[in-house]
């Protein structure tokens, strides 16, 4: 490693592997091919992959919009907080996937450094409404069905205001390395952008933004899902055994509960990695890593797009019967017993 290379820190990007030269700005990734982090080949794969996340998480979300602004019967609390989560995808998708897919097809991030800072921005801060959305909808079960506070019932006026909530939280933490605490810069394979998760020591404060990150927008949320479903299996558990209520009605709550389970799950195969390796990178410093795999848990984040709305299209009777008629692929399965369902469980949210 040149001597020059440790001291030097440019403004807009840091390349955390040791490099043959003295000008690291003649290697900058917003003027050319990064060749001599990976292969073509590598590039033009990641540019394939999300090519493929931009088309498929955009259209899925769209259509997931379309359907409740085209029916009545999808206005739901729940699927209210549903609709939030497919509108903060689709600005993942639209800005985040796309932008990625151009730079990762041209090796390098083309559209330079002010737009490495929005997309960095937008992808951050879709990711965060995503997260703290997976977090409302929790909770939303767990006052609904284990009813902590008695008769409370959450309506839609209650479900607007937590998707306000998410916003305002992925503001918060989103927004500080617009202005300073940490950064956005390119990141892994230098074709994305997100926080500058690399350098130390430095005005930017990036160790204690990191940390930030983790408490306030990983822990804390996945604390609030983990206790949240939690309670909720203790009490639909007791309530199987007690009998208490109608087998169509255990049914349909079984079906919601398992739809966001399984959106956790999704939602923490594609960010825990991204969390995992931010930490990683902060307590590790000086560490040799190969950027290839620097890349990996970046770009898989963006996969959560595609992941959310499949879950909750294949689970989610509703939705799946609207798509489907909005495709032109029939009247919809089960149409009629999906809408018995909803009316039997309307104080628990959709089937």
């Amino acid at each position: 490693m040149k001597h020059g290379r440790v001291t030097e820190l440019p403004e807009d990007f840091w390349i955390p592997i040791p490099l043959d030269t003295d000008n690291i700005t003649a290697l900058s990734p917003f003027l050319i091919p990064q060749d001599h982090l990976a292969s073509s080949s590598t590039y033009y794969a990641m540019a394939v992959y999300m090519l493929f996340l931009f088309f498929a998480g955009t259209s899925i979300n769209a259509l997931t919009v379309a359907c409740t602004i085209q029916n009545k019967k999808l206005r739901s609390h729940l699927n209210y907080i549903l609709v939030n989560l497919a509108v903060a995808n689709l600005l993942v998708s639209c800005v985040g996937s796309f932008t990625a897919f151009c730079s990762f097809a041209s090796r390098y991030f083309i559209f330079g450094a002010l737009a490495c800072k929005i997309e960095g921005f937008v992808a951050t801060l879709g990711g965060m409404v995503s997260l703290w959305s997976l977090a409302v909808i929790a909770f939303e079960r767990w006052l609904v069905i284990c009813k902590p506070l008695g008769n409370f019932i959450f309506k839609p006026d209650h479900a607007i205001a937590c998707c306000a909530f998410t916003w305002v939280f992925a503001l918060i933490a989103s927004a500080p390395p617009l202005f300073g605490w940490s950064r956005y810069i390119p990141e892994g394979m230098q074709c994305s952008c997100g926080p500058d998760w690399y350098t130390t020591n430095n005005k930017y404060n990036n160790e204690s933004y990191v940390m930030f990150l983790f408490c306030f927008c990983f822990a804390v949320p996945l604390t609030t899902i983990i206790f949240c479903y939690a309670q909720l299996l203790i009490t639909l558990k007791m309530a199987a055994k007690a009998q208490a209520e109608s087998a169509s009605t255990q049914k349909a709550e079984r079906e919601v509960t398992r739809m966001v389970v399984v959106m956790v799950l999704g939602f923490l195969v594609c960010w825990l990695p991204y969390t995992s390796f931010a930490l990683w990178i902060v307590n590790n410093r000086g560490q040799p890593f190969d950027l290839r795999f620097a890349s990996i848990p970046a770009v898989f984040s963006k996969s959560s797009t595609v992941y959310n709305p499949i879950i909750y299209v294949l689970l989610n009777k509703q939705f799946r019967s609207c798509m489907m008629k909005m495709l032109g692929m029939g009247g919809g399965e089960d149409e009629e017993s999906s809408t018995q369902s909803v009316t039997e469980v309307s104080k628990v949210g959709p089937a």
